[in-house]
């Protein structure tokens, strides 16, 4: 913190800014039970504890701010009532919804926050800004449909693959990013440095009825003229950033927000390209700084005037530019990501700054992921080819050093030293060489919860922190579901296949062949599956000289519910529907509880 501006304001002077009111009491319910509560947050207003990094706490403390917002003449936000920004554009008849929240519930109580205060507007239109569920969940909550629903091109399939092929995963990874089972308190979560964490309410979709295709469409929502600059591969595989010219005020979605972001998330994704994400700033900044008196995105508050608005977008590019040039350079001379990410620093001129410290993403986890996106895993030595896993490992590591006693006297020595790395380096094999000592795990948790306080980046603290929690006191369950059935139906026939065959038990399918075709009537469409070696492959219009062994003549919704175990009523069918159960009794059901810090 001793180079940091800490007696700089602005941030929190341009946070205040607009405000108009705050939702009163600030909780969204849904069934009885909390889905959103910022109250929870009330203790950021003390003084930073020293069980918190002060960056991460002042961070904290403003993204804790919540309610209607104005940026200027005609835009509002919602703050501070989900992990997102819902922006309001008002339009000739009613107002345009930016980027809706996670949660319905959310949603919507956001919208009434903004009717009370500025009229029974009607939502003329949405804009979904790129493909995470935050920024697309709460829609229902704002509409029924039948409005314009804008998104870049390739929103829907990503919107949905992400959640379904690596969704069970991704989830269970998220309760460690986002903390949602931690305490809100000093010792406890405290943010996630994007904003305080994700809604736990209803997600839904709505699909785009126009998609986004070029830098420079123009569209005409409710009389607002709307220029956009697609940007994919960015902060999501579909994004874009827009402005609004006749009101001089520029929306950069989520690929310029007041924290240095993720180009791997900890829960797991796609790895981004911090490449053309640099180069997607530098275009903005070309296209649009010259037209834009204000800067908003769909996370933290904005920033006005043009030569601030400049200099935020250009660091935010310099930073990401910097971090995967200088990868680059550092692992064509050799170094493995591990060694990058120690040695890389950013600028001094970015150091100084708040919105590029690693709140949210980190140099340390960016460096790895820049390394990851361009060569993988494997860091050329050749003693990392084929290393036991975990376990057997752990138990090889605990005989070399003497056995669980040493292993225990040696963590304890550097944990004393203060070397909590490789305290918890040590510790992580005595648990996994035996999840039953009690010692090991206790000893663990005091690590990891001492690397939580000492955080900087929200995620890592959460990370550090739900680990302690979960060695002490077992696993705690995914508390949001992004398999909803609105989710579900949005996916194509092609996806359902792909995320059915990814749950095939292979070794017990080996010996199994069958073939099944797939008659939607519906959609007019026929495809075949075939099982075969352990592999459900897919097939679009077979060739009818292939006989199956069943043929299913079925709806879309039928299919769905079919393979979620209701009933084959009303589904016509030509061959032996033993067949399907056989293709059903090969199918495993992911794990929502899997183990991370344990066995």
């Amino acid at each position: 913190m001793a180079d940091l501006p800490v007696d700089d304001r602005a941030d929190f002077e341009a946070a205040d800014r607009g405000f108009v009111a705050a939702l009163d009491p600030a909780t969204v319910t849904a069934d009885g039970r909390a889905v959103w509560d910022t109250e929870s947050y009330s203790f950021l207003q003390q003084e930073c504890p020293d069980t918190a990094h002060p960056s991460l706490w002042r961070q904290g403390q403003l993204c804790v701010k919540q309610g209607l917002y104005a940026v200027t003449d005609g835009i509002y936000q919602i703050r501070g009532l989900d992990l997102s920004n819902m922006t309001l554009i008002e339009g000739e008849r009613g107002v345009i919804v930016v980027d809706p929240l996670l949660s319905v519930e959310c949603a919507a109580a956001g919208l009434k926050l903004y009717r009370d205060h500025r009229g029974d507007r009607p939502v003329t239109a949405v804009i979904y800004t790129h493909s995470h569920a935050d920024h697309f969940g709460g829609v229902r909550g704002v509409t029924g449909g039948g409005v314009p629903i804008l998104a870049p091109a390739g929103f829907m399939h990503h919107a949905v693959s992400e959640n379904v092929y690596a969704g069970t995963a991704m989830n269970r990874r998220a309760t460690y990013m986002y903390g949602p089972a931690l305490p809100r308190s000093p010792e406890g979560q405290i943010g996630c440095g994007l904003g305080m964490t994700t809604s736990t309410g209803t997600i839904s979709l709505i699909p785009p009825t126009k998609d986004i295709t070029r830098t420079g469409q123009e569209e005409t929502l409710d009389g607002v003229r709307i220029v956009f600059q697609i940007t994919p591969g960015t902060e999501a595989p579909a994004e874009m950033n827009f402005i609004i010219p006749d009101r001089r005020a520029l929306c950069m979605a989520e690929n310029a927000t007041h924290t240095q972001h993720n180009i791997l998330t900890l829960r797991g994704a796609q790895v981004r390209d911090a490449r053309v994400w640099a180069r997607y700033l530098t275009e903005a900044i070309a296209l649009f700084a010259d037209h834009a008196d204000v800067v908003f995105a769909s996370h933290h508050w904005p920033t006005w005037g043009r030569e601030n608005i400049v200099r935020f977008v250009s660091r935010q590019r310099d930073m990401y530019a910097y971090l995967h040039d200088q990868t680059l350079r550092m692992l064509n001379k050799g170094m493995t990501g591990v060694e990058i990410a120690e040695a890389m620093r950013l600028p001094p001129a970015l150091e100084q700054a708040w919105h590029t410290h690693g709140y949210y993403g980190s140099v340390s986890h960016n460096v790895k992921a820049i390394y990851q996106r361009y060569l993988g895993w494997f860091d050329g030595n050749p003693a990392h080819l084929w290393e036991h896993p975990p376990v057997e490992q752990a138990r090889r590591y605990v005989e070399c050093m003497g056995g669980r006693e040493g292993v225990l006297a040696f963590a304890r020595r550097y944990l004393d030293d203060g070397d909590l790395r490789f305290a918890a380096a040590l510790l992580n094999h005595a648990v996994f060489a035996d999840e039953h000592d009690d010692q090991a795990r206790s000893m663990l948790a005091e690590v990891y919860t001492r690397l939580g306080h000492g955080s900087e980046n929200g995620t890592w603290r959460n990370f550090y922190l739900v680990g302690a929690l979960e060695l002490t006191g077992g696993v705690v369950p995914a508390d949001i579901d992004t398999s909803s059935p609105e989710l579900m139906a949005a996916l194509t026939v092609e996806q359902i296949f792909e995320s059915l065959a990814i749950r095939v038990d292979g070794p017990r399918a080996w010996e199994e062949s069958l073939a099944i075709d797939w008659h939607l009537t519906d959609l007019n469409q026929y495809h075949r599956t075939t099982l075969s070696n352990g592999a459900l492959i897919h097939q679009a219009d077979p060739p009818p000289r292939q006989p199956a062994d069943l043929t299913l003549t079925l709806t879309k919704q039928q299919l769905l519910g079919l393979l979620t175990g209701r009933p084959a009523d009303g589904i016509e069918h030509e061959g032996d529907m033993n067949v399907l159960a056989r293709l059903i009794a090969v199918l495993e059901d992911p794990d929502p509880a899997f183990a991370i810090v344990t066995p």
